[in-house]
């Protein structure tokens, strides 16, 4: 399944949320790990987006470039 920016930030503030309240060490580490990891993964997610968009745009000037030009009739 793929991930969107906004389900990975919600997970990333989550974590961090957690890591702050956490008072065992351990707890904190893992939370930032985690956090750290979904920011990781949000970031992937927008990039991802920003391609799509990327490529998005030269598929349709490639598509307007291609397409017939429609004939004038003169008279």
């Amino acid at each position: 399944m793929a991930q969107t920016y906004e389900f990975c930030s919600e997970r990333a503030d989550e974590a961090a949320d957690l890591a702050a309240k956490a008072t065992l060490d351990n707890v904190r580490d893992r939370e930032l790990r985690s956090e750290k990891t979904w920011r990781g993964l949000a970031e992937q997610a927008r990039k991802t987006i920003v391609e799509r968009e990327k490529a998005e745009a030269i598929r349709a000037e490639r598509r307007a470039a291609d397409a017939p030009v429609p004939e004038r009739s003169v008279g």
